[in-house]
C-alpha cells in the first residue's frame, strides 16, 4: 500500500511538471509536493460554524478525546490581545468587552486588533525571526539602514499585503509578476517598481557579510538557505557539501539555486531630498578644509616612519612584485594592478606599527595632534581616509550585468575559494520545471514559480507558520522542514483546507488569522480538571489534537512591552532605528563611523525595535533578549525555544529596567486610584494580569500594604514576578 501511494504521488508530481532533485532522476516524492486538493469539511461533528472546528472535532472522534470547555471572557481577551498585537488589554478595554453582551463582541475585538498598527509590529517580529533579521552581523554591509527593511515588513503586514506579493517584493523588488510594459510605439521597457519596495530588498542585502575582509558569497548562500526553509519548507542548505541524505535534493541543486543570486551586488542609496544632499556636501567641504589643516602636521610627523617601514617590507618581496609596487599606479597594467592589490595587505602600514618605532616624545606629540583631529572625524591614516556622511542610507540589491556573465560552480565543502571548475552549474532550483523562462531575470523566474497558486508547498508552509504562532506548535511540527525528517502533519486535511482557503483569499494573512482566532478551538480553556481529563491525558498527553489550549510562555517582546505598558511609559510609535538597553553600538540616523547600525535613544519603545545581532568583539544582543530565548539573527529561527531559567528570574527580580518600571507603575496606581489602596490593588491586577484579584488575593495585598502607599512599588514588583504575568493561558 505504501509503495502504491509513493508511485501515485510520483506520477502526480510528473503531471505537474515537477522533477525531483531537478536532475530528471526518479526519487521518492515528498508529501508537500503532492497536488493541493481542497478537502471536504466534516459535517455534523461540531457546534461551531467555523470549518476549523469541524476538522478538529473529527480528530476528537477518531482518538476518543473530550475537549475542555471554553476559556472565560477575561482570559480569552488577554490571550488574543497578546497574540495579535503583543500588548495586554487596558482596564478600559477589558471593561468594554466584559460588558458587551452582543453575539459578535469577540469578533469585533479581533477586527479591531487586526486593524491596529501594532499588529504589524507583533507579526513582523515573527516573520523577521524566520528571515534572520539582524541589526549587526560582524561586517554586514547593509547594517546602517537595515532597519528600513524591518519597517517595510511591518507596514506590509499592517496593509495585509498578499503573501505572494510579500515574498516576491523581497526577492525581486516587484510585487507583481508583470515587470515590463509596451509603449504605443511598440517599445518594451521595464516597469519602474514602487519606491517603497526598495526597502523589501533589505532581505537580500542583509546577507552580504565581509568576514576577514573577504566576500565569501554569503549573500547568495544565505539566500538559498533562508528562502528554502522560510518559503519552501525544505532544508536545501543540507546539500551544500553533499547530496541531501534524506530528501531528493542534490548538491548540484543547491549550487544551481545559488547561481540565481550570484550576480547580485549591493547599491547604496541615499535617502534625502536634493536640498539635504547639497547641504550635506557643503558641510563636508567645510569639514575637509578644517580636517586637512589638522591632518597635515600628523602626516609630517609619521611620514618618515611610515616610509621607512614601507621600504623595509618591499625588500622582503620577490623582485618582480617589488618592481610593480615601485611603479606608479597609473603606469601599471591590469595584471600588474592585480598583483599589487594581492600584496597590499602585506605592505600596508598600520598606525600602531608606526607608533611602535616612534620615540616616546613622538608618540606623545601624535596623541596631542590626534585629539585636535578627532572632533573633525578622526585620523585619515588610521581609518583609510573614509569620510562620514550624515545622510541616512540604504543598501539595495541589484543584478550586476558583468557578474551575470560569469560562470557558477559547485564549491568544495561550500568554500568560495575552492570552486570545482569541472562542475559548472546553470541557474535553477530543486523541483524546477524543465523549461524555465529566464527572460525577466533569474530571481524573477524563481519567485514567479515559488509564489504561484499552483505551487503546493508555498501555501502549505505559510499557513502552517501562522497556525504555529497562534498555538505554539504547527500542524506540521517542524515548520521549516517538510521533508522526510520533518514528519507529517498532525491534521493533514485541516492543513490542506487552510492552504486552499489561503490561496482562495488571494493570500490574505489577516483572513487566516481571523479564521483561526475566532474558532472554538482557539477559544478553548487551558485549565484542566485532572479527574475529567485523565482519559484525554492518557490518549494525547502532548495535546497534539488540541483538546485544550496549550499554556505558553510569552516571548521576550510581549514581556518587555507589558512591563512598559504597566508603567505607563511605552512608546507605541511605529518604525525607526533600533534601540539598545546597553551601550549603543552606533549613533542615531546614519549609523556608526565604521558602518554600525543606526540607533535610537528612546529605550521605552516596543521590544520589536530592540537591537539584535552578533559580533565576535562585543555583546550586541541585550542580556534581556538572550535570557528570554531570542536568537541573534545569524540563522533563520522558525520557532523560538521556551526555556525557564535563572537569568529570566534575575532580570525580573533585579534589573534596573524592572526597578524603574515598578516605581513608575506604583506612581501611576496612586494617581489613578486617588490614593484608594483597595482600588489600586484592583487596578494593578487588571493592568498586569487582565483580571480582578480574588477575595484572598485582595486581602493579602491590603494586609501587605498596611495602608502605606510607599509599599506599592514592592507590590507591583511582585506582580511582575508572578508566573501568570509571563504566561498566556
Amino acid at each position: 500500500m505504501q509503495v502504491k501511494w509513493q508511485w501515485m504521488s510520483w506520477l502526480a508530481l510528473l503531471s505537474c511538471g515537477i522533477v525531483a532533485g531537478g536532475t530528471g532522476q526518479q526519487a521518492p516524492a515528498l508529501w508537500v509536493l503532492t497536488p493541493l486538493v481542497r478537502p471536504q469539511v466534516p459535517a455534523g461533528l461540531a457546534e461551531s460554524a467555523n470549518p476549523i472546528d469541524a476538522f478538529i472535532a473529527a480528530e476528537y472522534e477518531e482518538h476518543g478525546l473530550t475537549p475542555v470547555g471554553p476559556a472565560d471572557k477575561g482570559t480569552l481577551l488577554r490571550r488574543v490581545y497578546l497574540d495579535l498585537i503583543g500588548l495586554p488589554p487596558s482596564p478600559a478595554e477589558q471593561e468594554a468587552f466584559l460588558n458587551d453582551a452582543s453575539s459578535d463582541a469577540y469578533e469585533k475585538v479581533v477586527d479591531h486588533l487586526l486593524a491596529s498598527p501594532q499588529y504589524g509590529v507583533r507579526y513582523g517580529r515573527h516573520w523577521l525571526d524566520v528571515l534572520r533579521y539582524s541589526d549587526v552581523d560582524e561586517q554586514m554591509t547593509a547594517s546602517p539602514g537595515i532597519y528600513l527593511w524591518r519597517d517595510w515588513v511591518i507596514h506590509a503586514l499592517n496593509n495585509d499585503l498578499p503573501f505572494d506579493q510579500f515574498v516576491r517584493a523581497q526577492l525581486t523588488g516587484y510585487r507583481s509578476t508583470v515587470r515590463t510594459q509596451m509603449s504605443a510605439t511598440g517599445y518594451r521597457s521595464r516597469i519602474e517598481p514602487r519606491p517603497d519596495d526598495m526597502f523589501a530588498l533589505g532581505f537580500l542585502s542583509r546577507g552580504r557579510v565581509l568576514r576577514d575582509g573577504k566576500d565569501n558569497q554569503d549573500l547568495s548562500i544565505g539566500a538559498v538557505e533562508t528562502i528554502s526553509t522560510a518559503f519552501m519548507g525544505l532544508t536545501v542548505g543540507c546539500a551544500k557539501c553533499h547530496d541531501h541524505k534524506f530528501d531528493p535534493i542534490t548538491k548540484r541543486d543547491f549550487y544551481s539555486m545559488k547561481a540565481l543570486f550570484d550576480p547580485l551586488v549591493l547599491r547604496k542609496v541615499y535617502l534625502a531630498t536634493p536640498a539635504e544632499i547639497f547641504a550635506n556636501g557643503l558641510a563636508q567641504d567645510a569639514q575637509e578644509v578644517k580636517r586637512a589643516a589638522a591632518q597635515a602636521p600628523i602626516d609630517a610627523l609619521i611620514g618618515p616612519y611610515k616610509k621607512k617601514l614601507y621600504e623595509q617590507r618591499l625588500t622582503m618581496l620577490p623582485p618582480e612584485a617589488r618592481a610593480i609596487l615601485l611603479k606608479p599606479e597609473n603606469k601599471r597594467t591590469v595584471a600588474e594592478q592585480k598583483i599589487a592589490d594581492d600584496y597590499f595587505p602585506i605592505v600596508r602600514i598600520d598606525t600602531d606599527k608606526i607608533l611602535e618605532i616612534m620615540p616616546p616624545a613622538g608618540r606623545r606629540k601624535y596623541q596631542d595632534l590626534l585629539r585636535l583631529l578627532n572632533p573633525m572625524g578622526g585620523d585619515a591614516a588610521a581609518d583609510g581616509g573614509r569620510r562620514v556622511s550624515t545622510l541616512t542610507a540604504f543598501w539595495t540589491a541589484e543584478v550586476d550585468p558583468l557578474k551575470e556573465t560569469e560562470k557558477s560552480y559547485i564549491l568544495t565543502s561550500g568554500d568560495p575559494s575552492r570552486p570545482e571548475k569541472d562542475h559548472e552549474v546553470q541557474p535553477g532550483w530543486p523541483f524546477a520545471p524543465s523549461d524555465i523562462d529566464f527572460r525577466d531575470g533569474r530571481v524573477e523566474a524563481f519567485s514567479d514559480w515559488l509564489t504561484s497558486p499552483q505551487n503546493t508547498m508555498f501555501a502549505r508552509v505559510a499557513v502552517n507558520r501562522l497556525w504555529q504562532w497562534h498555538f505554539g506548535v504547527g500542524l506540521q511540527k517542524n515548520s521549516s522542514d517538510f521533508g522526510k525528517l520533518g514528519g507529517e502533519p498532525s491534521n493533514a486535511k485541516l492543513l490542506d483546507w487552510l492552504a486552499s482557503e489561503f490561496v482562495g483569499s488571494g493570500f490574505s494573512m489577516k483572513t487566516i488569522h481571523r479564521m483561526i482566532v475566532t474558532s472554538a478551538t482557539y477559544k478553548m480553556s487551558s485549565q484542566l480538571d485532572p479527574a475529567l481529563a485523565e482519559a484525554d491525558l492518557k490518549a494525547d498527553p502532548e495535546d497534539v489534537y488540541l483538546w485544550h489550549f496549550r499554556l505558553q510562555r510569552l516571548d521576550a517582546e510581549p514581556i518587555w512591552d507589558s512591563i512598559q505598558t504597566a508603567a505607563g511609559t511605552l512608546d507605541l510609535s511605529v518604525g525607526g532605528p533600533s534601540f539598545s538597553i546597553g551601550a549603543a553600538p552606533g549613533r542615531r540616523g546614519g549609523g556608526g563611523r565604521r558602518g554600525g547600525p543606526a540607533t535610537d535613544n528612546r529605550t521605552n519603545r516596543r521590544a520589536a525595535y530592540m537591537i539584535r545581532g552578533y559580533s565576535t568583539s562585543r555583546d550586541v544582543l541585550p542580556v534581556f533578549l538572550q535570557a528570554f530565548d531570542v536568537d541573534d539573527g545569524r540563522v533563520p529561527c522558525p520557532l523560538r525555544t521556551q526555556t525557564v531559567t535563572a537569568p529570566q528570574s534575575l532580570f525580573l527580580m533585579n534589573s534596573d529596567e524592572v526597578d524603574k518600571a515598578s516605581t513608575k507603575f506604583a506612581e501611576r496606581l496612586v494617581r489613578e486610584a486617588d490614593g484608594d489602596l483597595n482600588k489600586a490593588v484592583g487596578l494593578a491586577y487588571r493592568t498586569t494580569l487582565a483580571r480582578t484579584p480574588t477575595a484572598s488575593e485582595l486581602t493579602h495585598a491590603l494586609a501587605y500594604l498596611g495602608n502605606d502607599p510607599a509599599r506599592l512599588k514592592n507590590f507591583t514588583w511582585l506582580l511582575f514576578n508572578l508566573d501568570e504575568f509571563v504566561y498566556v493561558r
